[in-house]
């Protein structure tokens, strides 16, 4: 599996869209900074930006790397390899490039202007955590969509749906839900619907580190007893690994099933 993994990450590392993902953060990075001279300004800008563009890249370079390396993944399958081996070790290798692109990306400009001396240090690194277990959620979403769907039109096709429903049409439901039912107490209800969406979670997470929960409204106070305490944050972290873990169970076992 190691040896797929590092085939894999190199493989991507090489490749120019990596290069464009790595600059792209690093240039965020230091225009965010110039503009804002702030620390802690940047970091709160640069959350909106992560937590729509992390998934959307993580599930679109996941989708490609499957269907375009679907010639050396038949090769790997006619060797004396486990399936459990070969799709951990490119899913891990697409996941940890796309993670490194992102914290190097972003470390270098914050680390130049001061981060180890600021006191928005705790607020960037949960805004990098949240970034990298974004990453491999969608990556391995992206990587169960092309396992289980032959027709790559119709990957690419399932894999935008997924983000734009996690991103978008997701938080809509929820919020017409909310004004539907405002009458009915939707305090568990509300914690549970962000717990199984990981953009939502994120989202709240860091909105609630940052102190700016009022943004929220209403249910920033119910958001604030909840993800502003250790045990919640601590709740939010383990989701978001299982969050990871599960669509990476499912893969594996949909990759040992299948008649490639």
């Amino acid at each position: 599996m190691f040896k797929i993994l590092k085939y894999s990450f190199y493989d991507l590392m090489r490749s120019r869209w990596s290069y464009v993902y790595f600059m792209f953060y690093l240039l965020l990075g230091f225009v965010l900074l110039f503009l804002n001279n702030d620390v802690s300004k940047a970091v709160i800008t640069l959350m909106n930006i992560i937590i729509v563009l992390v998934p959307l890249i993580g599930t679109i370079f996941g989708i490609m790397y499957c269907y375009n390396s679907k010639e050396f993944t038949e090769l790997l399958l006619a060797q004396p390899i486990p399936r459990r081996s070969i799709f951990l070790g490119q899913y891990l290798g697409v996941a940890s490039s796309l993670t490194f692109s992102l914290v190097i990306g972003l470390g270098v400009p914050f680390a130049i202007y001061g981060l180890f001396k600021s006191e928005a240090i705790f607020d960037f690194s949960l805004l990098l955590v949240t970034g990298a277990f974004l990453t491999m959620i969608f990556t391995a979403l992206a990587f169960n969509i092309a396992i289980s769907n032959e027709n790559r039109i119709k990957g690419f096709g399932y894999a935008v749906l997924l983000w734009l429903f996690m991103a978008v049409i997701y938080d809509g439901l929820f919020l017409i839900s909310l004004i539907l039912f405002e009458e009915y107490p939707l305090d568990n209800v509300s914690l549970v619907a962000t717990l199984l969406n990981p953009v939502d979670l994120s989202r709240t997470l860091i909105l609630l580190k940052l102190d700016i929960s009022a943004l929220l409204g209403y249910t920033g106070a119910v958001f604030k007893q909840f993800f502003g305490t250790n045990t919640g944050l601590i709740i939010s972290l383990l989701m978001l690994l299982l969050w990871t873990i599960l669509p990476v169970f499912r893969m594996v076992f949909v990759a040992e099933k299948k008649d490639f």
